[in-house]
């Protein structure tokens, strides 16, 4: 059997460019002892990847050049040398940017393609569900009543983070997307309250137009002019999470910093950066809570979904492009 699978060749330099990658054949490797081999079915691509293909230290270890790169998956097993999963089941694991992915066993999470669709297991129900709930409700500290600003709110993480504050009863939503379909997606299909093209113009006239008495929580998933503009909003104990900042994940040269954090003294505003696998002991109190809410479409979600194996890195750019509506899925 040939495995077709993704290799990082060379470290992008700003945008990451087709030839810093391959699409190249590989046989595919039959389980060791405790291992499972799994025929993916869906692939993820999120904006985290772009600093794992830098060699700079992160809090996550860099892509090998030369070697297939990692991301998550969900697929069927088709062979198993271990106990307690069989062929023919499903799970969720890492070993994405791939068609067949061969590891241990206890890397692997079982999953129900009865209770819900596959993809949505990297999705609304998966990481991405899980980083907008903890960012929100942990980090982010959230409580009813909190008027709530997102950036990058038509993404998977935004889209999310909106409608769980909603839910939570937040007093008001704004969000901020790239396209007037996508503000209209907010405030028509997700119930934001308000919504803003943030190519419109400037981002702190917007926000202030659109949360006159300003914004209690921030969660960040683009930076720049969207952290400085939160910053001149923020109002008294304010929170800020920062999840991303895809606006500079590209930059050749360090991006300047909000000129305004001085005024974090006069609201004695907080801000913290989020990763969720620090949240993992949240998982069950997420799915408990979000699974009913996407079950009964109390909770919506859009995937944008591309075909083939040979079109994951087109995918992952879309993602840096801000192409997707929602999350973005690569189905094999």
């Amino acid at each position: 059997m040939i495995n077709r699978e993704w290799h990082l060749l060379s470290r992008p330099v700003g945008w990451p460019k087709p030839e810093d990658f391959a699409l190249v054949e590989a046989e595919v490797r039959q389980p060791g002892d405790g291992q499972v081999l799994v025929r993916n079915k869906y692939l993820s691509v999120d904006p985290y990847m772009r600093g794992r293909m830098s060699a700079a230290k992160s809090y996550t270890a860099p892509f090998e050049l030369g070697k297939v790169m990692q991301g998550g998956a969900v697929g069927e097993v088709v062979a198993s040398n271990a106990e307690g999963v069989a062929v023919g089941d499903h799970v969720l694991h890492f070993g994405g940017w791939r068609e067949y992915a061969t590891f241990d066993a206890a890397q692997a999470v079982k999953v129900d393609p009865d209770a819900a669709p596959l993809s949505t297991y990297l999705g609304v129900l998966g990481m991405t569900g899980l980083t907008a709930y903890a960012g929100l409700l942990r980090t982010a500290s959230f409580k009813e009543g909190d008027s709530v600003f997102v950036s990058g709110a038509a993404g998977a993480v935004g889209s999310q983070v909106g409608q769980i504050a909603k839910l939570k009863g937040a007093s008001r939503v704004i969000g901020s997307a790239g396209s007037d379909e996508k503000v209209k997606l907010l405030v028509e299909e997700y119930g934001f309250d308000a919504a803003f093209n943030y190519k419109n113009g400037s981002v702190s006239e917007q926000l202030r137009e659109a949360a006159p008495d300003g914004v209690d929580v921030y969660f960040d998933n683009v930076g720049g002019d969207h952290l400085e503009a939160a910053i001149g909003s923020l109002n008294l104990h304010g929170r800020i999470a920062i999840c991303g900042m895809i606006s500079v994940y590209n930059n050749t040269e360090a991006a300047p910093g909000p000129k305004n954090l001085a005024r974090l003294i006069a609201t004695r505003g907080r801000i913290e950066g989020l990763l969720v696998g620090d949240h993992y002991d949240l998982q069950p109190e997420f799915v408990s809570e979000v699974g009913p809410w996407v079950a009964s479409g109390a909770l919506k979600y859009r995937e944008t979904v591309v075909e083939g194996i040979e079109n994951n890195l087109e995918a992952f750019l879309g993602v840096l492009r801000g192409d997707n509506t929602g999350k973005m899925i690569v189905k094999l």
